[in-house]
């Protein structure tokens, strides 16, 4: 039987952040765990930590069907390793006027965008809190991705809003109660435009800020995350704000 390794599962690895973070933490001797709906879709990705010395696992997964994401949970605990960081990055971001959004369209960005957030962050923290407690006292870390939306809200962005607010106060809880139980719990809260190619081609003005660190590099939120993961216990931080330096508050 193959020997266990260390995992990190990254819900939502896209091309940009998710990627970035799975790669930092393969670097750091991780196996990484890349969930995304359509498999075909993390095969670059793979394929390039791969490439880096690194130990990847592609999943398509529907991060909102509970029966999906137990079973995802089940096989990477019982093939790979113990599930020593998950980082939930999915975002569903779908700007509409109040008047013409739909029920069915505001119910979806709430499951992507929060229910999804409930059942990985649900899943993962029942086996680390069943697993001894280790030398520091750190069982394990999750992480979830916000955004500005999930501060305050804007016009257009009602369910998105909505939806980030209670993936907020999901986090909020799930640390005051794992905290104790030796689990980090943080939101990150990333402010401004991300070096991606939907910035690129969508919002060129925005993507030409990129020369003078106007947007966020992939790569630099990725170290962010890693530095939650390793910081002591008798220093956790649960929310930490990402922005540009000419980013408005």
């Amino acid at each position: 039987m193959a020997t266990l390794q260390k995992a990190a599962l990254i819900v939502g690895a896209g091309d940009a952040t998710g990627g970035a973070i799975a790669r930092r933490f393969a670097r750091e001797g991780f196996a990484t765990c890349v969930t995304r709906r359509s498999l075909d879709k993390l095969q670059p990705l793979v394929a390039q930590i791969e490439a880096d010395g690194g130990r990847a696992h592609a999943f398509a997964c529907d991060a909102r069907k509970e029966e999906e994401v137990v079973a995802l949970v089940e096989q990477i605990e019982s093939t790979i390793g113990p599930i020593e960081v998950m980082v939930f990055n999915i975002g569903a971001n779908v700007p509409e006027s109040i008047l013409n959004e739909t029920a069915r369209k505001y119910f979806k960005v709430w499951e992507m965008a929060c229910f999804s957030g409930f059942l990985n962050g649900r899943e993962v923290a029942k086996r680390m809190v069943a697993r001894e407690i280790p030398q520091g006292g750190h069982r394990g870390t999750i992480i979830f991705t916000g955004a500005t939306a999930s501060l305050r809200g804007a016009a257009n962005f009602g369910a998105f809003s909505g939806a980030k607010m209670a993936l907020r106060a999901l986090a909020q809880s799930m640390a005051r109660e794992l905290g104790p139980q030796g689990i980090h719990v943080a939101h990150v809260v990333v402010d401004g435009a991300i070096d991606t190619e939907f910035i690129r081609s969508n919002f060129p003005e925005r993507y030409a800020l990129k020369e003078n660190d106007g947007i966020l590099n992939p790569d630099h939120i990725a170290d962010s995350y890693w530095m939650l993961h390793a910081q002591p216990r008798d220093a956790w931080t649960h929310e930490l704000d990402l922005r540009p330096w000419s980013e408005k508050f």
